[in-house]
Formats: C-alpha cells, structure tokens, sequence
C-alpha cells in the first residue's frame, strides 16, 4: 500500500511527466509562439540582406570590403541590445523587453528604407542590430520559462524556426523584388521589414510575464494563475512553482499574493558569481554556453546565408534569377529541417542530435570544399561539380537546421539558474553575435586570400574541433526541470542516464561518454 501511494504521488516534474503524458498546452505553445516571432526580425535581415547587398553595391558603388562590413556589422551592434536586455528584462519584465524590441527594430527598418547613401544605411543598421540583439536574448529565455517540462525542447526551438522562417522570406522578397529600378528595389526589400515589427510589438502585449520573473519579485499571486494556464495540470503547477520558490529563496509554506524578496535573484551581484566567483558548476554551465554559441557561428554558417548568391556564382550560376531561386532554395531546407528538429528535441534528446548535426557539418563542407576547389581549378564547365556544391550548401544549411542551430539557442536557455539565467544568456547571445559579425565581416576577404574552397576546408576543421567540445563538454538536459539541470554540472566525470534527477546525478556513474564539471562538495 505505502508503495502504491509513493508511486502515485510524484516528488518532482520529472517524476509526473515520466508518469504522465498530456498533450501540448495550447496556452503555453500560443505564448511560446509570439515571442519566438521576434526571430522574424533577425531571420529577415540575414535573408533580404543576401539579395539585397548585390543591389546596393551596384546602385552605390561600394566595394566589397564596404559590403562585408554592411552585411556583418549588425551582429557587432546586436550584442548591445542583448546586454541591455538582460538588464532590461529584470527591471521591466520579459513581456515588456520584447515589445522594446519590436519598436527599436522598426525604427532601423524605416532608417535603411529611406537611406539616400552608405553612411545614412549603416545608422539604420545600428538600430536594427540593437533591436535584434533584444530580440535575439530575451525571445529564447521567455519561452524556456513559460515551457511545460515535458515539451520546453519544442517550444525553445521555435525562435529557431521563426528565425528560419524570416530568412526564407527574406530569400523571397529578394526574388520578389528584383524587378523594381535598381534605386528603389532593394530600399523596399529592407524597409518593408518595419512591418512586422510593429504587428509583433502590439501581439505581444497578449502574452502573461513570465512566471520565474513574477515570483523573483514577489509576485505570488500573479506567478500562480499563469503557472495554472501554461502547466500541463495542476498538479505539475504547483510543483513549478515550488521549484521557483525555492531557487528564488521563497519559503514553501509562503502564500500571499505579494511577497517581499529578500535573496537577489534580480542582477545584483551576478556579475560577480557569473564572472569573477563562479562555483564549479556555474563556470562549467558558462563554459559550455560560450563554447555551443561560439561553434554555431564559426562554423560558417552565416556565411553560407548571406553569401549564398556569392557562393552559387562561384559554383558557375551567373544569372542573377536562377542565384536568387537558388537562395530560395536554401531558405525553403533550412526551413524545413529546423520544423523537423523541432519534433526531435524532446524525443531524441538534445545530445544526441547535436552531435549528429555537426557530424554532418564536417561531411557538407568537406563535400562543398572540394568540390568548390574543382571547379576553380578547372578550365571547361563541370555540372557534376556545379550540382555537387549545390547538394552540399543545402545539406550544410540542413543539418545546421537540423541539430546546432536549434540546440545552441534550447540548450543555453536552459541550463542557467534563474538568478544568472538573464545575463547568461545575454553574453551567450553576444559571443553568438560577435562571431557572427566576424564570420560575416571577413568571408569575401577570407575567400579571395586563400579560396572560396580553402575557406569552407577551414570552417570544417572548426566543426571537428565543435564535435569533440561538444561531446566532452555537455551532458543532456532533456527530461530534467530547469531547476534540476544545474545538478548536471561541476565536476569532470561520467554522466548517469538522462533522466536522472539532480540528487541521482551527485551519486551514480555510467558510461555513456560524456564528461561533465561538477561539484561534489
């Protein structure tokens, strides 16, 4: 009997979602969905700015190295935004921070629309940059907070999808497009992105705060009814929160509506424990989000996204259409495979199709390496080489999508405790964007120094090296709550199975390769 009823009263989320499935909360997905869309914004820009930078540099006359910095200087501005989002967002609020983005990001998409020369079109990108930078921290945390357990791997994927999403778009408008006078076209392609935003800023205003942020300033009675909408029972809501009061220093037996919060939870001091006093597990958690946002980038993949219409010359398209419905295509795989992983993250789990994915990195570019190498060295046309280093764009672009691109932003996202978890993810964020900017910033002069065909041999060789990072560095986090992830880090040894609680991990060993940092103390 006593084992029948230990049995049917779960201790933990992990213990009622293994008991229970339920079906996707419609609330949560619906919040979860909106602030994803933020990702529209970024995903648009990288996409409209691939077409749209063959068109400017022609109607302005600017040379490459002007267009390598026009492309990639956005994501040295975004870093700011996400800086100050991170604050932002425990001041104001999650909601509250994306709204700001939509707003700042519209601002930059009216400016580059109406730019009359170069100077005038990088001021609009400056505040472009910034409101994606907002976009770009807070859309990723807000989802992984409103996010049942058992399906915060799907719904912390969808700013990847919309980012996606906004990329195909953009591939499209630049087709769409192309046809208007040299001076007018691409001025429409970047202007008409003010469109969006504000349509998100005003939809966003639907969504509840974010219950983790609620309670960390004492706002109990608030954090309850929203817990009670995005959790899957009641059940399951009442373990939330007592797993939020808890890291938030909140006495259980504490239930008024509003609370005073005495532990900082709000940004003082975290500066300190995340940087200059980090505990094993801690600088093991910021390690492994500054290494999975610095391999998503200099793996290349923004280069492939921007410089696609580039890179499909350099394969022998010449005609501006058929590079641009090449791009299309790209946009429509990437699209595709990130939907895909989407349905993968919470069954497969997030190791393992990390590393499959930039296992099939390694493969792409060697595949695009070669084949780009052939075809420069060539004297006559080869279309066995020219659909050789189509098939390896598409590959690369799908098994990003399908694994490192969604994983980087879902696995970041979570592994931070809630006192660090908004500047964490804002520097995370930032080295993302940086790499980014210097991947996008130097590919035409990488290419001309040492090949288009040296440059993707080098990016393989980063993706060998983000394979054994990854498979050393991370343990899996899917099944596990927020709270109880952090047990998963501190000391260098083997890792239990997957499901395992916090307590399980500080006292059992098996041996499925993977080697994490973590405090036994």
């Amino acid at each position: 009997m006593a084992e029948g009823e230990e049995a049917a009263a779960p201790k933990s989320l992990q213990d009622f979602d293994s008991q229970k499935k339920s079906k996707l909360n419609k609330y949560a997905c619906g919040c979860a969905i909106l602030a994803s869309m933020t990702s529209v914004l970024l995903g648009y820009d990288i996409g409209v700015m691939s077409g749209a930078a063959m068109y400017i540099q022609r109607d302005l006359k600017v040379s490459d190295v002007q267009i390598e910095i026009l492309n990639g200087i956005i994501n040295l501005y975004s870093p700011i935004g996400s800086y100050i989002a991170g604050r932002t967002s425990d001041w104001i609020g999650r909601r509250y921070t994306i709204v700001l983005s939509g707003v700042i990001f519209f601002t930059g998409a009216i400016l580059m629309g109406f730019s009359p020369n170069y100077a005038f079109l990088m001021f609009g990108r400056f505040f472009a940059g910034v409101g994606i930078g907002f976009a770009f921290m807070i859309a990723p945390v807000y989802t992984s907070e409103v996010s049942p357990t058992s399906s915060r791997g799907f719904l912390t994927s969808l700013p990847e999808v919309f980012l996606n999403g906004g990329i195909l778009v953009g591939y499209i408008s630049n087709y769409a497009f192309s046809k208007l006078a040299l001076h007018l076209g691409w001025r429409v392609m970047l202007g008409i992105g003010a469109i969006p935003s504000i349509f998100l800023a005003v939809a966003v205003l639907a969504m509840p705060e974010s219950p983790r942020w609620l309670v960390a300033n004492g706002r109990l009675g608030e954090a309850k009814k929203v817990l009670n909408k995005i959790s899957d029972s009641k059940e399951e809501a009442q373990l939330r929160l007592a797993d939020i009061k808890d890291t938030a220093g909140i006495p259980q037996d504490c239930n008024d509506d509003v609370v005073l919060v005495t532990k900082n939870v709000q940004g003082k001091g975290v500066w300190k424990e995340l940087l200059l006093y980090p505990t094993p597990a801690v600088r093991h958690i910021f390690i492994a989000s500054l290494g999975i946002h610095f391999f998503a980038q200099a793996t290349g993949i923004d280069a492939v996204v921007l410089y696609s219409p580039r890179i499909f010359e350099k394969a022998g398209i010449t005609s501006d259409t058929k590079k641009l419905l090449a791009t299309v295509a790209v946009g429509f795989v990437k699209t595709f495979s990130i939907l895909v992983a989407t349905f993968l993250l919470d069954r497969v789990g997030r190791r393992v199709l990390l590393l499959s994915s930039v296992g099939g990195l390694v493969v792409s570019l060697l595949t695009l390496a070669v084949s780009l190498t052939i075809i420069d060295h060539s004297r006559t046309t080869l279309n066995w080489a020219i659909g050789l280093s189509i098939a390896a764009v598409l590959s690369f672009v799908g098994t990003f999508s399908i694994g490192s691109g969604p994983i980087t932003w879902v696995y970041s996202s979570e592994i931070f405790p809630l006192r660090l978890r908004a500047q964490g993810v804002a520097i995370g964020a930032g080295v993302n964007r940086i790499t980014s900017g210097v991947i996008s910033m130097t590919f035409l002069s990488l290419s001309n120094a040492i090949t288009i065909g040296g440059a993707f041999f080098l990016f393989a060789g980063i993706a060998v090296a983000a394979w054994i990072f990854h498979y050393t560095m991370l343990p899996e986090t899917r099944g596990k709550t927020l709270e109880e992830i952090e047990g998963s880090f501190g000391n260098f040894e083997r890792k239990p199975k997957a499901s395992a609680t916090a307590k399980e991990v500080n006292g059992k060993n098996n041996g499925n390769g993977q080697i994490e940092l973590r405090n036994n103390g």
